[in-house]
């Protein structure tokens, strides 16, 4: 493995290997594929049926799921945040050209940490994450700037109960300097370890600056069918 850059901020996982520029084309193609909107479930018996790989993105209101979405898929108004965080709560499905569905889930933690999560997440969103049979994966946001909440550990504790893979995805990066980035990329890094359901890698992205999103593409691709 190559040696650090010196620009690299120390602390990062530098055992993950960085995605070949064939990948990164690869996911490119998959992600400028035409995504729309095609499902909203409020309750259990709404949801659409099964059907392909499905990525859910779920994080704290006002974390950048909507940004992040629309970075991933490069359509500014694909979703849309509420203008009062912590507003939404349904599910959002949105079809990446039959290859993936990607699935908005309601911002948690808006008001007073584990009790939110409980009352929001406890119902339609457990039963969603532990019988959903085509969902390969959560993307866990958490803000570079925020100090990780206890709504945070709570919902790694329900993904664990779900058994569903979760990963975190750093967002908002340039909001930090090198240093400061370094060590909340640690700490997340850390802090996914010690969950059954948390995925090693952790990525980590700039919705503003475009930084890490084409290494997130390539990491959701890969559970798209022949990738």
């Amino acid at each position: 493995m190559a040696g650090r850059d010196e620009d690299e901020p120390e602390g990062l996982n530098l055992d993950v290997e960085p995605p070949t520029e064939a990948v990164i084309e690869a996911a490119r193609v998959l992600f400028a594929a035409p995504c729309r909107f095609f499902f909203a479930a409020q309750r259990l018996d709404q949801l659409p049926p099964p059907a392909g790989i499905e990525i859910a993105f779920a994080g704290r209101s006002n974390v950048g799921k909507s940004s992040l979405i629309n970075a991933l898929t490069g359509q500014n108004t694909l979703a849309r945040a509420s203008n009062t965080p912590g507003r939404t709560r349904q599910l959002n499905f949105f079809d990446l050209g039959g290859r993936l569905t990607l699935v908005d889930m309601p911002g948690y933690g808006y008001a007073q940490a584990e009790k939110k999560v409980k009352e929001d997440w406890q119902g339609l969103m457990f039963e969603y994450l532990r019988g959903r049979p085509n969902l390969r994966r959560v993307a866990l946001l958490l803000d570079a700037r925020v100090e990780i909440k206890e709504s945070d550990e709570a919902v790694m504790d329900l993904l664990d109960k779900a058994a569903v893979t979760f990963q975190i995805v750093v967002t908002k990066a340039d909001g930090l300097k090198p240093p400061g980035l370094a060590r909340k990329v640690a700490a997340v890094s850390a802090l996914a370890r010690k969950h059954a359901a948390g995925f090693p890698e952790v990525l980590v992205t700039s919705a503003r600056s475009g930084a890490g999103i084409p290494e997130a593409r390539a990491s959701f691709a890969a559970l798209a069918s022949g990738y």
